[in-house]
């Protein structure tokens, strides 16, 4: 028998021995290995064949066929609660073992332990979710969903990329699907899923004119499956179309007479009627033959308009590739458009000049360029019919040829580029209507476009690749820099310093390394302390005689917004983020508006939509939003707005952990969120409210730091609750406040027990018994008596506890808390465990968990109760309560519960 020292959640002091007993082992052991803790490591999933998990590449062992079998079963509905009784089913099918439920929750554990070492930041996990279990996944890493998706984005390309998609499709088939795994579990539809892939590839393969090499793979197919109507069309097809019309007249006949006979049926009427055309020689079934090369006029040159390759270009080898790719289109049946969009100073024109420039071979009919001036700061966008009489000129048509009307002009032009291998390269685009006159109508061009929006019209007009730019990385900004100073003249340390500062935008770090370039070393120290400066970092991002300017360039596009005032109003948001709730009350519009304008100004490259309905802009925008941001009374009356939101939201988001011994706010709030959007509203909204504190007002201050103190309480993490507490204390005091120092002394002492530091705490939780009397609030009153107990118990001092608790839970029963009242008899129960009073422990254990609502109270007390029956040596009764703790803490903590689990594996 071993020992384990059990930590309380609620309160780390609070310690119980556990006496456990040796965990049972089953047949199916899963082998750990060594992983290592990267956080980078990348899991994926197959089915396409032998069940597995492979990390970075390298296959993970997963122990037996059962615990494959639980694998493949979870992974062939992933994110979908699978039964138990299915689980057993696909297993053992009518005959499982007495033990059958224990092995399967065995299994449960082995894999989730497996999917802790292996993936170490938690995105895949296995959650217990009555009536059974559900995988927590990514999709996209289970090959199935890969195959899928590459079966229907295929469908949108062209013959050739199309081609290659499916055969990457094909070989994620490893073999037979579950090859591994009890036969009793089957997924016939990923076999009809082979087949239409393997079908569409074909497809492809036929419309590129790979007939002959498809005769013989498709004769073998055909006898394999000598039903699939599909297949034997794309025989007589590719029989056809390599001349040999009487050998496909006869592959329709033996299909025939076999479906005759062997199932009494006649082919299909898609088959009959490519038949009928096979049989009347039908040569529109015949690929149409290349167009003819028309060459350009005699004399005329060349174009070649292309601007000088750019200086000191570093990275975007991601983005090059990408390039290359759309030039590997180049050859298909429309013109290949590629749209390069991004913020201003993102290097958009710098990255096509250069490829354009490297690639410049491979279009031996010319380069065609012009800027379209779509966010020029002193002139207007260029008229598409200038560029077009600029085009027809430069390609040799004679001045007075030149046609008047706009259209006629474009007609022309896309006549003389119909045949031609020429690069069109269109620059700073206003709006996709700058640029459709522009396009050729030939497949043997290409287009290149940049743009400060971006252009989804072109995808559904035109079928364009949009291709975002991001910044770049601090290594490529160092060698940016570096490049244009003169290597080696700034040491590596400031030059880091200075590229981090320019988050990563190519013009800044064109201004850094121009400044640094015409001076001494020394300025480097003084550009770095200018930029460590939000006050001064844009002012220090402008070139001498302010022609080069990050500022600037911001203001442009700042300029061409048709809503500005969202944009202003960004720059009272003092967080990293903003959400569309958020900005609805900033703005004082609803919801769907303030969405609907914070999508614009993502599609002009000020905000970024990282996550649904979460925006989030780069720090160099930030500062350019808050220079416009408005000031005085607008500004005021707007941060108000803000906070009050927050209040609102937060009370409404913590409703839902638990009982709270604050109050609440709003009565009139509605609880909308469960508990588990409660939990992701407060993690993804934490550094907004610690951002707000700086900025709020001292009465707003405190109670927001109270209320995600409330979260912190289910979801502990010492540091950045540590800020918020301390943050709100700080306001309160300011503010002379005594009811809120009072509940932020309350939070530190709560603070302080979590993380074993409660001699530090017993001055806060005295001072706020004093205050509560002072101020003759009971509930107050109860929550410090509560506190100070905590802190007594975690100290040893029993008897104080005890006295604490029983204050604490008069007052709370007196004001008809019975959530709260169900906590403190949990924490007294465990304290008469401790000090071996078992039968009033279990007592109050069990009247505990009678008087919980909410799952998280339930779950705590469940879990004290488990406690005090495994102190019994109750270990079966302990584990049945500890499962059920498990199943009301994943609705809020998915940490706790899997804690929960491991204590139920372990005893």
């Amino acid at each position: 028998m071993a020992e384990l020292s059990v930590n309380l959640y609620f309160n780390p002091l609070v310690r119980l021995t556990v006496v456990t007993g040796s965990k049972g082992t089953g047949e199916d052991e899963v082998s750990t290995g060594e992983t290592g803790e990267d956080d980078h490591a990348v899991i994926r999933f197959g089915v396409l064949g032998p069940v597995q998990a492979v990390v970075n590449g390298e296959p993970v062992a997963l122990g037996g066929p059962g615990v494959r079998g639980l694998l493949a079963m979870l992974l062939l509905r992933p994110n979908e609660v699978v039964p138990v009784e299915d689980i057993l089913d696909g297993l053992w099918g009518d005959d499982p073992p007495l033990t059958a439920r224990t092995i399967v929750q065995n299994y449960v554990s082995r894999l989730r332990r497996q999917l802790r070492l292996v993936d170490p930041s938690g995105s895949v996990w296995i959650d217990t979710q009555l009536p059974g279990y559900r995988l927590i996944v990514d999709e996209d890493l289970i090959d199935v969903t890969r195959a899928t998706w590459l079966l229907d984005r295929a469908r949108h390309e062209h013959p050739v990329r199309r081609a290659e998609m499916l055969h990457e499709a094909l070989g994620l088939w490893r073999g037979p699907v579950l090859a591994d795994v009890s036969p009793r579990i089957t997924a016939p539809e990923l076999e009809d899923l082979r087949f239409a892939v393997l079908e569409a590839r074909i497809e492809a393969d036929l419309e590129l004119g790979r007939h002959a090499e498809l005769i013989g793979e498709l004769t073998t197919f055909a006898e394999a499956y000598p039903f699939r109507e599909q297949v034997i069309a794309h025989l007589l097809l590719a029989l056809y179309r390599t001349g040999r019309r009487a050998d496909a007249l006869e592959a329709y006949q033996r299909f025939a007479r076999r479906a005759a006979e062997d199932l009494g049926i006649d082919p299909g009427p898609a088959l009959r009627e490519l038949h009928e055309r096979v049989l009347n020689d039908d040569s529109t079934l015949l690929l149409p033959a290349p167009a003819p090369l028309v060459p350009p006029k005699v004399g005329v040159l060349t174009p070649s308009q292309l601007p000088p390759a750019p200086v000191g270009f570093h990275g975007r080898d991601v983005e090059l590739v990408w390039l290359d790719e759309l030039l590997a289109d180049e050859h298909g049946a429309a013109t290949p458009i590629g749209v390069i969009s991004g913020p201003a100073g993102i290097g958009k024109t710098a990255l096509a000049v250069l490829w354009g420039r490297m690639v410049g071979h491979e279009f031996p009919d010319g380069q065609l360029f012009a800027g379209l001036r779509g966010f020029h700061p002193e002139q207007a966008p260029v008229d598409p019919g200038e560029v077009l009489t600029q085009f027809l000129l430069t390609l040799g048509v004679p001045s007075n040829e030149v046609p008047a009307e706009r259209d006629d002009r474009a007609a022309l032009y896309r006549s003389l580029l119909a045949h031609r291998r020429v690069l069109v390269m269109l620059d700073d685009a206003r709006d996709s209507a700058q640029i459709r006159l522009l396009l050729p109508g030939g497949s043997r061009a290409l287009v290149l476009i940049t743009s400060r929006v971006r252009l989804e019209g072109m995808v559904a007009r035109s079928g364009a690749r949009l291709l975002d730019l991001k910044p770049l990385s601090v290594p490529d900004s160092v060698r940016v820099v570096d490049s244009i100073v003169g290597h080696g003249r700034i040491d590596r340390t400031r030059l880091e310093r200075l590229a981090v500062s320019s988050g990563g935008l190519p013009l800044a770090l064109r201004v850094i390394g121009a400044r640094l370039a015409a001076r001494r070393e020394w300025i480097a120290d003084e550009l770095i302390a200018e930029l460590a400066d939000d006050r001064t970092r844009l002012a220090a991002l402008t070139a001498e005689h302010a022609d080069i300017s990050v500022r600037a360039a911001f203001d442009l596009t700042f300029r061409r917004l048709a809503e500005p005032d969202a944009f202003r109003l960004l720059g009272v948001v003092p967080g990293p983020s903003v959400t569309p709730a958020a900005m609805a009350a900033l703005q004082g519009v609803g919801f769907v508006t303030a969405r609907n304008g914070l999508r614009a100004l993502a599609d002009a490259f000020l905000v970024a939509e990282t996550s649904q309905d979460v925006f989030v802009m780069h720090d160099l925008v930030r500062l350019h939003a808050k220079e416009l941001a408005p000031v005085g009374e607008e500004r005021s009356a707007a941060l108000d707005r803000l906070v009050s939101y927050y209040l609102d939201a937060a009370d409404a988001a913590r409703r839902m952990l638990g009982p709270m011994a604050y109050p609440v706010g709003k009565t009139d709030n509605q609880d909308s969120l469960t508990p588990a959007g409660a939990v992701e509203w407060f993690s993804r909204e934490w550094p907004n409210l610690e951002a707000l504190l700086d900025v709020a007002a001292p009465r707003d201050a405190w109670r927001v730091a109270r209320m995600a103190h409330d979260y912190r309480v289910v979801r502990s993490g010492r540091s950045p609750w540590d800020s918020i507490v301390h943050k709100g204390l700080a306001a309160a005091v300011a503010a002379g406040d005594l009811e809120g120092e009072a509940w932020m002394r309350h939070s530190l002492c709560v603070l302080r027990t979590r993380f074993d530091q409660a001699g530090e705490a017993v001055s806060d939780a005295s001072r706020v018994i004093g205050i509560a009397t002072e101020l003759g609030d009971a509930r107050l009153l109860a929550a410090g008596h509560e506190a100070l107990a905590d802190v007594y118990f975690g100290l040893g001092r029993h008897r104080e506890a005890l006295a604490g608790y029983e204050k604490a839970i008069e007052n709370y029963r007196q004001a008809a808390e019975g959530e709260l009242t169900a906590f403190t008899l949990a924490r007294l129960a465990l304290l008469h465990a401790e000090t071996g009073e078992h039968e009033t422990a279990e007592r109050h254990a069990r009247m505990a968990v009678s008087l919980s609502e909410a799952a998280f109270t339930e779950g705590f007390c469940r879990e004290a109760l488990g406690r005090v029956l495994s102190v019994q040596g109750s270990h079966s009764a302990a584990r049945q309560q500890w499962r059920r703790s498990a199943e009301l803490y994943a609705q809020v903590s998915a940490d706790r519960a899997e804690q929960m689990r491991d204590l139920t594996d372990g005893v």
